[in-house]
């Protein structure tokens, strides 16, 4: 118990000098003019009351005039009141001051008031000044010294000297900290401001993402429930049953829309009681199952695949997975009546390809600076192929760009006309590994 008192007790009177400490700081802080003077009023206090008589005690010559014993205690006190604002100007005053307390004999001890002005000098300007600062100091020593040679020179200058010295040395270590705990300070907010762009960066690239998500869930779900409800029209009068698949068909593909919306809002929501219901990302095994729901809405797509994705990264599958969705989308709202798809996937050695194309009519023939303006163009905007920029050609080559891949994307040369979509990820060897 004794150990532990001894170890805790100089920890709490820590605390309570570091709170006094701040405490003074701060009202200097907020009233330095009232601290000047209640600074002042104690030095000059202190003074005059030497100053009374009890400067006899001390000074080799006791004949000095009352009146000029009050003057050089006016002098080397009331100058502190303006230390911090003109150090070296008051340090002036009260050397010449000290000069001639000095040379009459009185030896006041108000002369040790100068040691305060040393002080502030070395806690607010160049070590220069302080140097020149100790040596104004120093010439009424020696002039004391030899006016008045009682002691040997070493007893009467030397401990003055080496007073100054400590001052000047406290000065400086007091003025280093401040510096330091400034450099603390500074380097702790440019890390909250760093904290705070990161943070700002990072809600940026999520916000991204989740549009992306949004745009190729919600855009490939709505286009195959259009298709599903445009051919259920038609249906329904000839063909009762197929009408009755495809309100099914369109039951089915809004709920996996709704879920998929569900789990990606639940990313969003700050408070979430319960854990976000997890499911796997899309991967290249169920792109059977996404083209199965264009057919169903319509569209004819014959797919081709070469090699075996067991080795592709899951990013990699996740990437391709959506090119071909938005790829299909864009070919089920602007490809047209009559128009089929093709989706050609190979797996090699050096990387996946993705070529989507379609027998769609594209619009009016491009070419020269034309088509190469096309290149790179959305057409999901409502006007047709190739027109407007959205963001669904924008999704596709940000997430090629994830993984160094190539995309190309534009209008087939007539007269065979439509859209083409080529997609390359080349292998990654650690993702892979």
């Amino acid at each position: 118990m004794t150990e532990s008192r001894a170890v805790t007790e100089p920890h709490h009177l820590t605390q309570l000098l570091q709170r006094l400490t701040q405490r003074v700081r701060a009202f200097d802080r907020r009233r330095p003019l009232v601290w000047d003077l209640l600074v002042t009023t104690f030095f000059v206090g202190a003074a005059l009351v030497d100053a009374n008589g009890g400067w006899r005690n001390v000074a080799p010559n006791t004949d000095v005039p009352d009146w000029l014993i009050f003057l050089m205690t006016v002098g080397l006190s009331l100058p502190v009141l303006w230390r911090r604002r003109h150090p070296m100007a008051v340090l002036t005053v009260m050397v010449a001051t000290g000069l001639v307390n000095s040379w009459s004999g009185a030896m006041l001890q108000a002369a040790l008031i100068q040691m305060l002005v040393l002080f502030s000098i070395a806690m607010r300007l160049p070590l220069r000044t302080l140097g020149w600062a100790g040596l104004m100091m120093t010439v009424p020593l020696v002039v004391g010294a030899v006016r008045y040679p009682e002691d040997s020179w070493d007893q009467q200058i030397i401990p003055n000297v080496w007073a100054y010295a400590v001052v000047a040395l406290l000065g400086i270590a007091v003025r280093s900290r401040q510096d330091y705990t400034e450099a603390l300070v500074e380097r702790a907010r440019q890390l909250e401001v760093e904290r705070d762009q990161q943070a700002q960066l990072a809600a940026a690239a999520e916000r991204t993402r989740i549009a992306r998500e949004m745009h190729d869930i919600i855009g490939h779900n709505l286009s195959v429930i259009t298709g599903l409800a445009d051919g259920g029209s038609y249906a329904a009068a000839k063909s009762p049953e197929r009408a009755a698949q495809a309100l099914e068909a369109i039951g089915t593909t809004s709920r996996q829309a709704l879920g998929e919306l569900r789990r990606l809002l639940d990313v969003l929501r700050d408070d979430a009681p319960a854990p976000a219901e997890l499911a796997p990302q899309p991967a290249l095994t169920d792109l059977d199952q996404l083209i199965d729901g264009v057919r169903a809405a319509g569209l004819p797509v014959r797919t081709t695949v070469q090699g075996s994705p067991d080795t592709v990264p899951a990013g990699q599958q996740l990437t391709v997975y959506r090119v071909v969705q938005e790829a299909l989308t864009n070919t089920l709202k602007h490809g047209g009546p009559g128009a089929t798809a093709t989706v050609d996937v190979t797996y090699a050695e050096e990387g996946v390809t993705v070529e989507v194309t379609d027998t769609g009519a594209g619009g009016p023939r491009l070419s020269g600076e034309s088509r190469d303006r096309a290149q790179g163009r959305d057409r999901g905007q409502g006007q047709g192929r190739g027109q407007g920029q959205g963001r669904g050609l924008t999704g596709m080559r940000e997430r090629t760009a994830l993984y160094e891949g190539t995309l190309e994307a534009g209008p087939l040369p007539r007269p065979t006309g439509g859209w083409r979509v080529h997609l390359h990820l080349p292998k990654d060897r650690e993702a892979a590994t």
